[in-house]
């Protein structure tokens, strides 16, 4: 019965994508839906998007390891960076008018920008992809009972997501998230309730997490903990700021101010219902003890089994088909998201400025044969990763905190950055986070090298070239 559900639930998730695919007449509709999106639906797709495998399966994990101070990067860094890029960067991304992500650096900079920045963009995108890939596989391995090797189980996922995504593009992924959206939010929380009583109620789990430490969210160390610590929250508060899927749900809505209170609102409910997995997982510990030899493993990914093992063995079927179904819909929405946004930017600011007369039609066509593409290139990474789903996330922001995350800022907020800056920014940052990843940093985490050198070059080349190469903010709307 179980398989059943899960298998005509997805079913109907890619009917549902399929018949959103009728709205797609051009790239503006496949990529921001047109721009029509209302305040629910633009809501539900930031929190869908954002709510995957790892808040469910590796984030809860963690948790129940290393407490919240070992989760800084997600959910508070996550929300953090969605609460910035609402009120700070919202109103500017939708009075540009832009397609992606990679057009703001065209107008504000060059298409040499473009492009650089495009790419490191595209790059960490692989991780969460493939974070996401891996997820799928994991669930439909579990549900196998083994028939399914993980490896199959991977390849069967993104197929799943793949048809849907490539067909629909960005309606697809908004009308399925407004069914993923209220079955992860009801599911979940009547799955967090039935496993909490069988703990012994929430009140219990809570107290014994508490004096067991898990609430223990500011490091207790000294400057090497507190840098590492701070390290992890600005890696996903600001290097997933400029992200192309952060990018396209504020730019989807109807109109500006449905943008900034769809991402608040999407970004709150977020922040609330990371930490019902969280209990869940701690609570899973107290009703099994056992479950405390996978932190023992070799193998860090066995962490992440922790949710599934507890539902299958200590709960009914119903139960069983709720806590799926909702972890099927957290990874759906968020893997869809994760392979059309990369593309996009891929086509759109990549291939595009060599192919000066491309038309809309065949920009289409192009993104369709990219994401394809794409999702073969994260399946490679996925089967091949060791590492668990959080792990790879924070791998992933790593790039673009060094290498696309300053020209962003700097320029939005200050006139006197231009190309040169820009250049030299995504050079020396990525430069100097490579060289201290090779090297090793015993003090200082290596992408706070690159973030750091980043807005130094940043500075002094543009304040350098001032005479030679001129800003171009007036591309900027008043805020």
């Amino acid at each position: 019965m179980l398989i059943t559900s899960v298998v005509i639930y997805m079913a109907l998730t890619i009917a549902i994508g399929l018949w959103a695919a009728r709205n797609v007449h051009n790239s503006k509709d496949y990529l921001v839906a047109g721009r029509a999106l209302p305040l629910p639906v633009n809501m539900a797709t930031v929190f869908a998007t954002w709510f995957g495998a790892e808040t469910v399966l590796s984030i809860s994990a963690t948790f129940a390891r290393d407490g919240t101070g070992g989760v800084v990067g997600d959910p508070f860094g996550a929300s953090a960076c969605l609460f910035i890029a609402a009120l700070c960067f919202a109103r500017i991304f939708y009075r540009m008018n832009l397609l992606t992500l990679g057009d703001f650096y065209r107008k504000r900079y060059d298409s040499k920008i473009e492009v650089l920045t495009s790419t490191c963009v595209v790059v960490s995108y692989l991780g969460w992809t493939s974070a996401q890939l891996t997820a799928l596989g994991l669930v439909i391995w579990i549900l196998s009972a083994g028939s399914i090797t993980l490896t199959q189980g991977i390849l069967i996922g993104a197929a799943i997501v793949l048809v849907y995504t490539v067909f629909g593009g960005m309606w697809s992924i908004a009308f399925t998230d407004m069914l993923q959206a209220v079955v992860i939010v009801v599911g979940l929380i009547i799955v967090a309730v039935f496993v909490g009583d069988l703990a012994g109620g929430a009140g219990k789990v809570i107290s014994q997490a508490s004096a067991d430490g898990k609430f223990q969210f500011w490091p207790t160390g000294g400057l090497a903990e507190w840098l590492t610590f701070i390290a992890a929250f600005l890696t996903i508060a600001l290097g997933s700021i400029p992200q192309q899927d952060v990018f396209q749900r504020m730019t989807s809505a109807k109109d500006e101010d449905t943008a900034v209170k769809g991402t608040v609102i999407g970004a709150s409910i977020y922040f609330v219902m990371a930490f019902v997995p969280m209990f869940i997982a701690y609570a899973a510990l107290m009703i099994d003890p056992n479950l405390r030899d996978l932190f023992k493993s070799e193998d860090v990914r066995e962490i992440q089994r922790i949710l599934p093992d507890i539902i299958l063995n200590k709960t009914p079927i119903w139960i069983q088909i709720l806590f799926f179904g909702a972890l099927l819909s957290a990874i759906m929405s968020t893997a869809s998201g994760a392979l059309l946004a990369p593309t996009a930017l891929f086509t759109n600011n990549v291939i595009k400025p060599f192919v000066p007369h491309m038309t809309d039609h065949q920009l289409l066509k192009w993104v369709r044969i990219i994401l394809v593409f794409f999702c073969a290139v994260a399946l490679v990474f996925a089967i091949n990763s060791k590492s668990t789903m959080y792990e790879m996330i924070q791998n992933a922001y790593k790039v673009t905190l060094a290498g696309a995350f300053v020209p962003l800022f700097f320029g939005v907020f200050w006139k006197k950055a231009n190309s040169a800056g820009a250049a030299a920014a995504i050079f020396f940052g990525l430069g100097s986070w490579i060289l201290a990843e090779l090297v090793g940093s015993v003090l200082i985490p290596a992408q706070l090298f690159g973030l750091v050198a980043s807005m130094i070059a940043m500075v002094v080349v543009s304040l350098a070239t001032q005479s030679t190469v001129p800003s171009r903010h007036h591309e900027i709307p008043s805020r």
